[in-house]
């Protein structure tokens, strides 16, 4: 929303440069760090005994703080400011802490915590690495849809294979499941398969393979689709920077023509009068 800020006129435009000015950025992101540390020491009764109502006084104090630079910001950019994502963020997990968590709505004060997350919308390289989280979601889902045909393959496999002799493990096609992706994750999976070999010495080609392809193939796949989209969005933001730059070069360039013109003009005015000046007495 930066970007908008020559847009704005008046007093709006004088106060979001403020807003977005780096040494408002740093006290907005110190606080956030600081309401981190106090909701972490606030899971300690021995700390909160001794020092709660501090801790619980500059909570608020920080929140309240929060609070008006949401609505400065919302004075500023008005119905633009639920335009922008992350603006929009910062708005729910501020309002979250403003509900009273009592009764039913006890759950919320847990929620507080969600104002940690500020720090991702108001660092810009986490805001980066989140958009290309967020901008890899439709190509994850063919991945994960992959992955699920897979998983779904190989335990109907393992039940049919291993359940009469390890219904601990294999014993339903959700507890092969549930076996198959801990072996995906590579956890244990040593000792699950040598127990099954005791019994079926061949089992260790049925382990093997399905760790070749979901493991080594399908979550390494997972994870460049990942790298991919946020190389994306990092190109994305450097190409829009560039842009902005090189607009802001048209401009100044724009802007010497003009004034070079307007000097040229104004020279070119006072020779007319000079001239004008000289001729007008023999003209009498």
């Amino acid at each position: 929303m930066g970007i908008e800020i020559d847009t704005l006129p008046g007093w709006r435009g004088t106060l979001a440069r403020h807003i977005e000015s780096m040494p408002s950025q740093a006290v907005v992101i110190t606080l956030i760090l600081i309401n981190a540390v106090i909701l972490g020491l606030e899971t300690s009764e021995a700390i909160m005994d001794r020092w709660g109502s501090v801790l619980v006084a500059s909570d608020r104090a920080i929140l309240a703080v929060f609070v008006v630079e949401i609505g400065l910001r919302l004075a500023v950019w008005r119905g633009r400011f639920f335009r922008d994502p992350w603006s929009v963020f910062d708005f729910i997990v501020v309002s979250i802490a403003l509900i009273p968590a009592t009764g039913p709505l006890a759950v919320l004060r847990a929620l507080r915590v969600l104002r940690v997350l500020r720090l991702i919308s108001m660092v810009p390289s986490m805001r980066r690495v989140a958009g290309g989280l967020l901008a890899a979601i439709p190509g994850l889902g063919s991945v994960i849809g992959i992955i699920s045909v897979i998983l779904y393959v190989f335990a109907v496999i393992a039940t049919k294979l291993f359940a009469e002799h390890f219904p601990q493990w294999f014993g339903t096609l959700g507890e092969s499941a549930y076996t198959l992706f801990q072996i995906m994750t590579l956890e244990g999976w040593g000792d699950i398969a040598r127990s099954v070999m005791e019994v079926y010495p061949i089992a260790w080609l049925f382990f093997v393979i399905f760790i070749l392809v979901s493991t080594f193939t399908m979550l390494n796949l997972f994870i460049a689709v990942v790298v991919t989209s946020m190389q994306s969005e990092n190109t994305r933001d450097i190409d829009a920077e560039r842009t902005d730059a090189l607009s802001g070069t048209e401009l100044r360039r724009e802007l010497a023509e003009m004034r070079t013109e307007m000097h040229a003009l104004r020279v070119s005015l006072q020779q007319n009068a000079s001239e004008f000046s000289r001729v007008e007495p023999g003209v009498s």
